[in-house]
Parts: structure tokens; sequence; C-alpha cells
């Protein structure tokens, strides 16, 4: 690219100066040059983050404001209803034009499929990005709360991820071997354990029970194979409320319940934190990543982002 100058009035003479930087940069971004553009920079300058979207479909743009702050996880209700998965909390709010499909499975179709190109250099690779630019290897995941039976609605909530599927977008665990890829899906509400369990090959995998990961009732070896998540009420498990100081038991039930998972192998994931003072929800996540908890699970995703 040839100098630019600028000429510019010094007394009686003009006198010829060079772009600053700043000059060039605005220049090539106002000419839309190509060597500013490539395949995956949908997320560009994004930095992934161990944040959970918390009934994430609440949001104005459900799954893409999650991404642009970096979060890593997102929540799908979903309710079974006439042969169609609706997203939504409660009956209440359904809607026929928000479904499972048209919040979350296609639009995270578009957003994985820039980040995985078909062309000259991508043609032999076998392996798949996530959504996030900036570390490719990191996958979303992506939970799915049944609210309406679980052993009913599951046939279905497979055959949605058919797309994700067949493009070879779902970790998946077969033959023995974990194989991770762009999405984990989670299972968690209404899920059915058993069926989860029975999947050959599963890409559909089951929250488990934070609190009882040691229970022998439960009759379930707990590994990443089937629950590569754990998750609890934060109020039922721990109760601390971020206002005053937190009790050794209460630190201890946290340490306890997040070291089960880890010697499993399984991240560790504690709902309905408080949210309000904000000094008290700040207190509580705090104490939690300080001591192992992966996932922070959050409302306000700008405030975990900055956090």
């Amino acid at each position: 690219m040839k100098p630019t100058f600028f000429l510019i009035l010094a007394g009686p003479m003009l006198v010829a100066a060079k772009a600053t930087v700043n000059d060039v940069i605005s220049q090539l971004e106002s000419s839309n040059a190509p060597i500013l553009q490539y395949p995956t920079q949908l997320t560009q300058n994004i930095v992934p983050k161990p944040i959970h979207s918390h009934n994430d479909y609440w949001r104005d743009v459900p799954l893409l404001t999650a991404l642009s702050f970096g979060v890593a996880s997102v929540e799908a209700d979903v309710s079974l209803i006439n042969g169609t998965l609706f997203i939504g909390h409660e009956i209440q709010a359904l809607t026929p034009n928000r479904t499972f499909d048209s919040v979350y499975i296609q639009p995270l179709l578009k957003v994985l499929n820039a980040q995985n190109p078909k062309d000259e250099f991508t043609v032999n690779l076998t392996s798949h990005n996530g959504p996030f630019d900036t570390a490719g290897d990191i996958p979303l995941q992506l939970l799915v709360d049944i609210k309406t039976d679980g052993a009913e609605a599951l046939p279905f909530i497979l055959q949605a991820l058919e797309p994700l599927r067949s493009a070879g977008f779902l970790t998946t665990f077969a033959n023995g071997t974990l194989t991770t890829s762009a999405v984990t899906v989670v299972g968690t509400g209404n899920s059915p354990l058993d069926l989860v369990k029975a999947l050959e090959p599963r890409d559909y995998f089951f929250d488990a029970p934070l609190t009882q990961l040691t229970d022998p009732s439960l009759n379930t070896t707990w590994d990443p194979t089937l629950s590569p998540l754990a998750s609890t009420d934060y109020e039922v498990a721990v109760g601390w409320s971020g206002i005053n100081n937190i009790s050794d038991a209460q630190l201890a039930n946290i340490t306890q319940f997040v070291g089960d998972a880890h010697a499993r192998g399984i991240a560790a994931r504690f709902w309905d934190t408080p949210g309000w003072p904000i000094y008290a929800r700040d207190n509580v996540w705090r104490v939690l990543l300080e001591n192992g908890a992966d996932w922070l699970n959050a409302d306000d995703l700008e405030a975990a982002a900055n956090f």
C-alpha cells in the first residue's frame, strides 16, 4: 500500500504530512478491505467465559446475546405440545414462533457453520470448532430443561438435534470413547435418567445431582460419559445470602460438593444463587469461584462477564 499524505497549512506554505496509523486503520475499515476479513470472525475478539446463561430464552435475542458476552453455556426450557417443542418457562409464555428449532437449533447451526467453513483449507479437517473464534476448542454447553414429561419429550429432542448431529457438531459418547465437539447437550429438568443412560451412541447427557453423587441408592456411576455437569439448588445446598460472613458449615458444603464432582471429572454448578443486593450476589459469585465451582450461574450476563 502506498503512503497516504495530507496537506497541512504551516504559515505561508503547505506541508505534506504522512497519515497516522489510526488514519490508515480508518481507511482500511471504511474500504472494507479483504485483508481485514476471514471466515470465522463472527465471534472475533470474544473471550469465552465459564458463565451459564440462566433462562437464556428470556433475553431479547437468545443465544446470540450470550455468545456476544463470551458466555459458554445457555439454558433452553422446552415443552412438548402436540408433537412440537416450544421454548418458554411456563405454558403461559409459549408462542407458535418460539420453538426449540427456531430459537436454538437453527441459529446455532448458522453460527457453527460460520466457524467451520468448508473450503480448500479445511477439506481434510475432522474436528469442529465451537462458537468462539478465540478458542475454537471450547464447546458451547446447551442445557435442555424439559418442562413436560421427559420420557415423551426425549425422542423429539433427539430428533430436533439431528441437524447438529449430522454436521458432526455434537459431543458424543460411542464405543467407549467420549469425543468432544462444538456443542455438548446436557438434559436437565424432567430429563429421564434411565433413558439417557440407555442411549448408544449418546449425544444427550444428563445433569447429575451435585449433592447426591455419592448416594448409592441412585445406582448410577457418575462420570463425564454420562454427566459432564452436576448441578444443585444453591439455596438448599448452601444457603448463604452473601450479606454476612459465610459460616464454616456453608463453606464446607461448597467444597464437599465441588470436590465430589471433580473427583469424578465432572463440572459443578450451583443455580438459584442470590441476585440482589448486588454486593451480596458478587460475594456469592466470588466465594463459589474461589472454591472451585466451574460455572457461574447468571441472569445478568454483562455483570458476570465483567466480574
